[in-house]
């Protein structure tokens, strides 16, 4: 009797490992882990995953296709980035595990290459050169990634048992009185800014 096609098998080790991921963050993802809840032996993933960084590149793509549809590419392309770098945020708080895994070498699949060939065809009407366009994408992932990490990271500590006398500007800054303005969208005008500072200036 045939067996089922790898394709079919690879979807269902990547949905398993990323459901253990969401519940309890990458490290609980293995191959033995994997397998185990597939109720099969870690050997038999090896006929369609080469190892544990191929897992994790291929769910990290998938993720990546949780980022569509995209913004509509017309009007004012800032505007259709914060769109973009708002989606990249809420896809990071849905699946945090995806944060820890940003640094490491990875080979991108067809949804993480659709989603830079949508941002570049937002960044079309930019005077700015290829590698600046690619430097203003990646950094732009790597503020949406800073937000994330601070959200989950949750409250800073306090400072029990320490002596504030020696730095009186943080005491002053801390104790000031709130400013009466609304509070401004620091996400906004972070993305805004870092990708008019390095696009604008490349022109």
């Amino acid at each position: 009797m045939r067996g089922p096609a790898p394709s079919q098998s690879r979807d269902e080790i990547v949905d398993a490992a990323i459901a253990m991921a969401d519940a309890g963050g990458i490290g609980a993802v293995s191959m033995r882990a994997v397998a185990a809840a597939l109720d099969t032996g870690a050997g038999s993933l090896y006929r369609y995953l080469s190892s544990r960084d191929d897992l994790l590149d291929l769910m990290a793509d998938r993720a990546a296709g949780e980022l569509r549809p995209y913004p509509d590419v017309t009007g004012d392309w800032p505007d259709a980035m914060l769109v973009i770098a708002r989606r990249q945020l809420d896809l990071y708080r849905a699946h945090p595990w995806l944060v820890e895994i940003l640094a490491r070498p990875a080979a991108l699949g067809p949804n993480s290459l659709a989603w830079f060939d949508h941002c570049l065809a937002v960044l079309r009407p930019v005077p700015a050169p290829a590698t600046a366009k690619f430097e203003a994408i990646a950094m732009m992932t790597g503020v949406v990634s800073l937000f994330a990490r601070s959200e989950s990271a949750g409250p800073p500590p306090g400072f029990d048992g320490i002596d504030l006398a020696a730095f009186p500007d943080l005491v002053a800054a801390l104790t000031a009185p709130p400013a009466p303005a609304a509070r401004r969208d620091l996400f906004a005008v972070t993305v805004r800014g870092v990708l008019r500072g390095l696009l604008d200036d490349a022109g």
